[in-house]
């Protein structure tokens, strides 16, 4: 029996209070600190990448094939750097955390050098679609951009896993900030952007694309940059990290042993096998308005608004594996039904059908949008907790890479894959509206319906065989609970300037703290 199955099997035995840890509906972060993350929640969304592929392919105009080799060079440096840095970010120790301080220090200057991107219009204007120093200035853009956002990224996702150490109050918090981003507009920059493209297509407006986009470009960064430097500034570490700094052969132990992050790894990996331009260029293209998408999504804001209603019943009935595995296959099921409709005798054509199809396909699916947000991202924190009960330390930066560098390296193919579609189908850069082939057409719909649930549909396997539910998910939580005391007690003891945090995190895993309110 290993030292695992033992530790489950005796606290499982025990009539002990610390087993109800995890169920118990207990707030580490306060009413200020959970508006902040809410506002960070929404600065995650508030932009236009949503149509960040047109701006390429009609405004700056990089030709497929190139930019499918570009995605290929810039993927390849993304795996090399993402090793190192890692191992950085995973061996820091400072006053203000471990994560923190990359994400704090690097969050302006990243967006303030991510401006030159929506410029590149401007820089290059009406050039060539193989236009060499456009095409170089993209290249090396990407380079940069991607070696200052590792850092940034890969302590982001830290961050997010320790700033409480209760997986309830995480719960709470992912639900809340998923409910209040919508509400407060999260999504309004893409729903603009639908209905400006719509005006400019049809000369209702004498606007150009290319001011469309840096105008939104630069409001939404600047929008979002605010909000989520508010947050980072204001919160902190509260799960405590070891004196001794894991070493590299550690870290590496940690991927390997860590079962859940494996099996989460694999079934984002055999997901990602999924082949999709996006539903928004079917709008555009084939149905001829971008705004169509955003009507077509009324009914379903009603149910996804709902939906996070139904989680906490949800998670009290069924698993939290049940709900990943049904979640998936019940929302495949809707986009597989869209796909059959659309494709009998050329209904994708016929906006009277289509419009229907997808009102009530997005209300039936948004049912379930918010176990989708927040069972995922959940799943996520777990592992790196399963991390630390397992080997005794954490090791978030070094997971999170080579759990990122399965999908990374898969996306540089994928990526490719999908600009070596759009001209494998016919798609001309450029040209009106609504006036690409009707094969083109046809594959632009298959490609954001049902090819990409088809070709991603094995993602679902592993998910089968996830093992942190029921009994031995409460009994880790509980034996963390009893080594995270110790732990601080240590770090107090050892007099580094952890020490503050230490005393804070004794006092909140004792209990000495007032219900939703902070510990100062």
């Amino acid at each position: 029996m290993s030292s695992e199955e033992k530790v489950v099997k005796d606290l499982e035995n025990e009539e002990d209070k610390s087993l109800q840890y995890v169920h118990e509906n207990r707030r580490y972060i306060g009413s200020k600190e959970t508006f902040a993350y809410i506002l960070h929640d929404f600065s995650q969304s508030f932009n236009i990448g949503k149509y960040g592929n047109r701006f390429i392919w009609d405004v700056v105009k990089i030709d497929f094939k190139i930019a499918a080799y570009v995605n290929i060079f810039t993927g390849i440096w993304d795996v090399v750097n993402d090793i190192f840095i890692a191992t950085i970010v995973d061996r820091t120790r400072t006053r203000w955390g471990k994560f923190k301080p990359y994400v704090l220090f690097l969050k302006i200057p990243l967006a303030l050098f991510g401006t030159l991107y929506w410029f590149m219009p401007f820089f290059f204007p009406d050039t060539a679609v193989d236009y060499l120093p456009k095409l170089i200035f993209y290249f090396a853009f990407g380079v940069i951009q991607e070696t200052a956002g590792t850092f940034s990224g890969i302590a982001h996702g830290g961050l997010m896993s320790t700033i409480t150490p209760h997986p309830m109050d995480r719960t709470r918090l992912i639900t809340l900030a998923n409910f209040w981003s919508g509400i407060i507009g999260e999504k309004l920059p893409e729903l603009l952007m639908g209905v400006f493209i719509d005006l400019i297509n049809n000369n209702i407006v004498r606007w150009k694309l290319r001011d469309l986009f840096v105008g939104m470009g630069l409001l939404t960064s600047a929008v979002s940059t605010a909000a989520s430097f508010y947050f980072i500034f204001l919160t902190r570490e509260r799960v405590q990290q070891t004196i001794e700094k894991p070493s590299i052969s550690q870290g590496l132990r940690a991927i390997f042993n860590n079962k859940p992050i494996l099996l989460i790894t694999l079934s984002d990996f055999l997901a990602g096998f999924g082949v999709s331009v996006g539903r928004s260029n079917y709008f555009i293209d084939v149905l001829g308005s971008a705004t169509l998408q955003t009507i077509v999504g009324i009914p379903g804001s009603f149910a996804s608004n709902t939906s996070y209603a139904l989680i906490a019943p949800m998670r009290r009935r069924f698993s939290t594996k049940a709900l990943w595995i049904g979640e998936d296959i019940y929302t495949d099921l809707c986009w597989l039904s869209v796909f059959a409709i659309g494709s009998y005798k050329q209904n994708f054509t016929k906006r009277k059908v289509m419009i229907p199809v997808f009102m009530i396909e997005e209300f039936i699916e948004m049912w379930t949008y918010g176990l989708r947000g927040v069972i995922g991202r959940e799943l996520y924190n777990e592992a790196m907790d399963y991390c630390e009960w397992k080997n005794g330390y954490r090791s978030e930066a070094t997971i999170s890479v080579a759990k990122g560098l399965v999908g990374k390296l898969q996306g540089v193919g994928m990526s490719t894959v999908q600009n070596l579609f759009m001209a494998r189908i016919g798609y001309i850069q450029g040209k009106t509206v609504g006036t690409q082939s009707l094969r083109t057409k046809w594959w632009i719909f298959a490609l954001g319906t049902g090819v990409p649930i088809i070709t991603s549909s094995l993602g679902v396997i592993p998910k089968i065989l996830y093992p942190l539910t029921g009994k031995r998910r409460d009994a880790m939580y509980a034996d963390l609970l009893e080594r995270r005391k110790q732990m601080a007690e240590r770090v107090a003891a050892a007099g580094t300037d952890q020490k503050k945090l230490a005393e804070i995190a004794q006092a909140e895993i004792r209990g000495d703290y007032v219900q939703n309110r902070e510990i100062d």
